[in-house]
């Protein structure tokens, strides 16, 4: 049943070939056995899962269940859940227990979604490894020396082992679509505003979208389809039609515009990546797709820019934990600022440290005009950059990562080489697009990514060009050796 996707776990309920208890129990069963080698999970919430899984056999019954009523799922431990622990990943919040649901965890309860536990993720989702988590790094199924990518590395690695049909993750950088393609399976990072952040632990907040991460395109549009809503308790949420997007799965691809930008073919790219995404474009050319090269001139300074916002951001969400209201506190303070000082030193990892310090920096007096506006002038340029390409064409193709998976602690002792693994899908975020990574191919056995970028609010057409690719390919059914 594991090798099952959503969709046809849904047509299974459907048909009666079982129950949802009981393919949460076989779910739970491979956790439990297999999850000591990946780390993938922090928290397993059987008792619940169970619960939830003979209500939805109940409504199952009746007739009145939404489309991914009884299906097993799990959620990034960055959303909020009510009376289960959210760590975000840090010691910080080991003992947060919320006394609410996140608003993503809400949609998905009301369609009788059965969540399996919490996934592991690199602390506050400052990372693109999943080595910075205070609960240990996860391992790539893949090749188990290798990292899954980050920051939502847990919900990636829980996919490609076959742990669980679809988990939601979050991202600021790239944290859905890197540990996506190092993964190889399909993850979506929809229009910011697109999906609310009610609940959902902020690390850079302008930045930060949620998302989902599945084997296929058509089960990401079942699942995007109950995660996508407006929301009036977040005001970044935009009030915008909801597609239907699993409707037009299959349009044909026919005069579409495909745009190849210029610079994410140059220094750095790994040559097989290189070599997988271009015969993924010639692909797209059989299907009747034109394709045309472009510039996105202001790309080399994503990354600068990235990396002044996103701390500036995360030293003012962060500074909420302080050992005062919840989180870790240190033992008997002598006076408040050591209160302050040991506790938050006690609680956060190095990683989010680094971050905070530089944009507490960045946010400084003498040094905001400098780094901070300087940045966001730079965020306009790059959105305008996108704006003048998708008046040329539909949609942009390229890779999602540099190269494939690369081995643990390769990359932690220079912070600026692990930054540049988002290269290719930073300056998504600071233009709030949605974008897409689907397998395309393999190096020395490990998963390539292909990224597709759509203009706002285009979700369903990227999920109808991920799915027209994964028709006519299969690196999308291929699983790691150790996958049984």
């Amino acid at each position: 049943m594991h090798n099952l996707t959503i969709a046809e776990i849904i047509q299974g309920l459907k048909n009666k070939s079982f129950s949802s208890v009981e393919i949460t129990q076989h779910f739970l069963n491979r956790i439990k056995t297999l999850d000591t080698e990946y780390n993938s999970f922090i928290t397993l919430t059987e008792e619940q899962a169970l619960a939830q899984a003979a209500a939805a056999d109940a409504r199952l019954a009746a007739g009145d269940a939404p489309a991914l009523c009884g299906v097993p799922l799990a959620h990034k431990d960055i959303f909020c859940t009510n009376g289960v622990r959210t760590s975000c990943g840090s010691k910080m919040l080991d003992n947060f227990v919320p006394p609410y649901d996140a608003t993503v965890v809400t949609n998905y309860n009301q369609d009788g979604v059965v969540i399996l536990g919490k996934t592991n993720m690199d602390e506050f989702a400052m990372g693109s490894s999943n080595e910075t988590s205070y609960y240990g790094p996860v391992k790539n199924p893949w090749d188990t020396n290798c990292v899954p990518g980050g920051s939502s590395g847990g919900s990636a690695a829980a996919v490609a082992a076959r742990l669980v049909p679809g988990a939601t993750a979050t991202d600021t950088g790239g944290s859905i679509r890197q540990p996506a393609a190092l993964c190889g399976i399909t993850g979506i990072k929809p229009t910011y505003g697109r999906v609310s952040r009610w609940g959902m632990i902020a690390f850079a907040s302008s930045l930060d979208q949620a998302g989902t991460m599945t084997r296929t395109a058509e089960d990401a549009a079942l699942m995007l389809q109950s995660m996508a809503s407006y929301d009036r308790k977040d005001s970044t949420c935009v009030d915008h039609p909801i597609d239907d997007y699993s409707a037009n799965l299959n349009a044909p691809l026919a005069g579409l515009k495909i745009g190849i930008p210029k610079e994410y073919f140059g220094k750095g790219l790994n040559p097989g990546t290189a070599k997988a995404v271009q015969a993924a474009i010639k692909t797209y050319e059989a299907m009747g797709a034109t394709v045309q090269e472009v510039s996105l001139p202001h790309t080399h300074l994503a990354v600068p820019a990235y990396y002044v916002i996103a701390p500036a951001e995360c030293s003012a969400n962060l500074s909420r934990f302080d050992g005062v209201r919840y989180g870790h506190r240190c033992d008997n303070p002598k006076d408040l600022e050591d209160l302050y000082r040991r506790s938050r030193g006690e609680g956060f990892g190095e990683e989010v440290k680094r971050r905070i310090l530089v944009g507490t920096y960045a946010l400084s007096a003498g040094f905001y005009d400098a780094y901070y506006r300087k940045a966001q002038q730079v965020r306009r340029l790059i959105k305008q950059d996108f704006v003048d390409v998708f008046s040329q064409v539909d949609v942009i193709l390229g890779p999602t990562s540099p190269s494939p998976a690369f081995e643990f602690g390769s990359k932690g002792s220079d912070p600026v080489a692990m930054y540049l693994e988002d290269i290719y899908t930073i300056a998504t975020n600071l233009a709030g697009l949605p974008g897409m990574s689907i397998p395309c191919g393999q190096v020395d056995g490990k998963p390539v990514g292909l990224q597709l970028i759509g203009n706002y609010f285009a979700e369903a057409k990227l999920l109808n060009i991920a799915h027209k690719f994964q028709t006519e390919t299969d690196f999308h059914t291929q699983a790691p050796a150790a996958i049984k």
